[in-house]
């Protein structure tokens, strides 16, 4: 039972679309994310996933529409939603996630940018 000061956890790591994990409350994961560019569609067929933009402004697209997260803000994809996140403008993006331990990173899709392995740190 230590605090995590995200800002220094941020600092560990440099690569982009990687998460890695900074904590685990029962069954859920907490998490962190360099965002940078386009990500790719995908659904997570039985997990909600929560977003909280800590640095920058993030862009969730859906095929209806697009929501902007703004520094500060949170976007919850509900189960079930295909979602595509993105940052505009070459900016990096620092997000934390909130999710189920065992969410795939990109659901069913298998892309480059998937990661099946999320460090701790």
């Amino acid at each position: 039972m230590k605090s995590i000061n995200i800002k220094d956890k941020f600092s560990k790591f440099d690569k982009n679309w990687h998460p890695h994990q900074i904590a685990v409350v029962d069954n859920m994961q907490v998490i962190l994310a360099k965002l940078k560019g386009e990500f790719v569609w995908h659904i997570h067929d039985d997990e909600d996933e929560l977003f909280q933009v800590i640095k920058g402004t993030l862009y969730m697209q859906f095929r209806d529409r697009t929501e902007v997260v703004n520094e500060g803000e949170i976007i919850v994809v509900p189960k079930g939603v295909e979602h595509n996140p993105f940052t505009k403008n070459d900016e990096e993006v620092h997000v934390l996630l909130f999710e189920k331990l065992d969410t795939a990173h990109t659901g069913k899709v298998k892309h480059e940018k998937t990661q099946t392995h999320f460090p701790k740190i």
